[in-house]
């Protein structure tokens, strides 16, 4: 602390007039600033991190969103679009197709398979089992699909008694036949004859001549 000492030697000197009405004061004044400038007030030490608190790295993987976070952007003047992507890409088979298989003649259920499958990113498989279904042929109403889903959409093409497998490791479709009770076979009821007919049983069947007026008939 910096102490500034004001002499009485001084004071008993004739001062001037600038010095008479600054000295005692400005002493005072001087010494309440220079005292104020070398105060210091100590600094408390920063708290040490919790170690119950899980850094930014511990708790969020790389690249993951906090939970209930939504990220947006603006497009336009009034739109927000959410940055996150679409339930179809997420799940391929949740994607929506509107297609129109080629119609030809000879189209079987594997050509409209194969050509719902394109560039959706998943392949028909191969296997002798499938062979009848993909030899079936494609049925009018099938040449137009959509808006559907994908899984929809092979479905629909395979008909209820064929069950759809899905491979996402190789990203391949396949089907299998549903194995259930048998079909009980239809049987066709038959009736017997209330009886003979009037020619059967020996009754004369009356005749009529159209060329006789009808007050002559009997």
């Amino acid at each position: 602390m910096v102490t500034i000492h004001c002499f009485p030697e001084l004071l008993m000197q004739r001062p001037s007039r600038t010095i008479r009405s600054l000295s005692i004061p400005g002493c005072i004044a001087s010494s309440l600033l220079l005292a104020g400038c070398v105060t210091t007030k100590p600094v408390a030490p920063a708290p040490a991190a919790s170690a119950s608190m899980p850094s930014r790295a511990e708790s969020h993987s790389p690249g993951a969103l906090p939970p209930g976070f939504v990220p947006v952007m603006r497009q336009g003047r009034y739109t927000l679009v959410e940055l996150t992507p679409d339930l179809g890409q997420r799940d391929l088979m949740l994607q929506i197709v509107d297609v129109r298989v080629p119609s030809t003649f000879d189209a079987t259920v594997a050509d409209a398979i194969h050509y719902v499958l394109l560039r959706s990113g998943y392949r028909l498989c191969a296997s002798s089992e499938i062979a009848p279904l993909y030899a079936l042929p494609l049925p009018a109403a099938h040449l137009h699909l959509g808006p559907q889903f994908l899984h929809e959409a092979l479905l629909t093409l395979a008909g209820p008694a064929w069950a759809l497998s899905i491979d996402d490791a190789s990203r391949t479709v396949c089907f299998s036949q549903h194995v259930g009770p048998a079909t009980p076979a239809l049987t066709v009821a038959t009736t017997a004859p209330r009886g003979p007919s009037l020619g059967q049983a020996g009754v004369q069947q009356p005749r009529f001549d159209l060329h006789q007026p009808q007050g002559a008939r009997p």
